[in-house]
């Protein structure tokens, strides 16, 4: 694990509202490599959250890459908006799509990376025809829709299989995680092969400290 890359992606669905602008600061400040917006649709999960108009108007506040991550019904229809709001990489989700591989081509072809989201009780293998083509696994440990649950440790196995995978088939997608992580889960993850963490309550909160964990995966 010495040599290995690790990202720190935090959650703005845990930011006050009313001061982005500070909480983007404080990601920037903080080591974040991505800055992970989750778009809800109140259908495919029970609350409303972002849309494009909030994307737009805070994408000038930073050069960091914005992480869509789209947990809403028909995501297809929602690619070219989010891309031309700002989105760097678009991740969909499994469940709520048909033509996963159409949808992945189409974010590729407006220039953009794309990744594929599993829900808890989803089996990972059944995203294993399109690992070829994605470039980031978003693998859910709580049931998505609200900040602040705990972390489903069942869920990490999910983790490990990818890494395998990744290794014996010579891929290149990222694995990323999201969903109660904090200091102890982050460090778990990260040793399960994860490469991003999401976090969101515990980054704005101040309790986790990604140096630290830093330190911890390099041992």
């Amino acid at each position: 694990m010495k040599d290995k890359s690790i990202y720190l992606a935090p959650s703005l669905l845990s930011a006050d509202f009313s001061q982005l602008g500070s909480c983007i600061k404080k990601i920037q400040q903080e080591q974040g490599s991505f800055v992970h917006i989750d778009v809800m649709d109140g259908t495919f999960v029970s609350p409303i959250s972002f849309g494009q108009p909030v994307v737009k108007s805070i994408r000038p506040l930073t050069q960091l890459p914005f992480d869509v991550h789209l947990m809403v019904e028909h995501p297809e229809t929602h690619l070219e908006s989010f891309s031309q709001a700002g989105a760097d990489l678009i991740t969909f989700h499994w469940e709520a799509a048909i033509h996963h591989r159409a949808i992945i081509d189409k974010i590729h072809l407006l220039g953009k990376k794309a990744g594929i989201s599993i829900v808890p009780s989803t089996p990972v293998s059944m995203i294993s025809e399109i690992l070829p083509f994605v470039d980031l696994v978003l693998v859910m440990t709580v049931n998505p829709g609200f900040g602040g649950q705990k972390f489903l440790w069942d869920c990490a196995e999910k983790i490990s299989w990818l890494n395998t995978i990744r290794q014996e088939k010579k891929l290149s997608f990222l694995i990323s995680v999201d969903g109660g992580i904090n200091n102890e889960t982050g460090l778990f993850v990260l040793q399960k092969g994860a490469d991003i963490i999401v976090s969101g309550s515990s980054f704005f909160d101040g309790s986790l400290v990604f140096e630290q964990l830093k330190e911890e995966v390099k041992k």
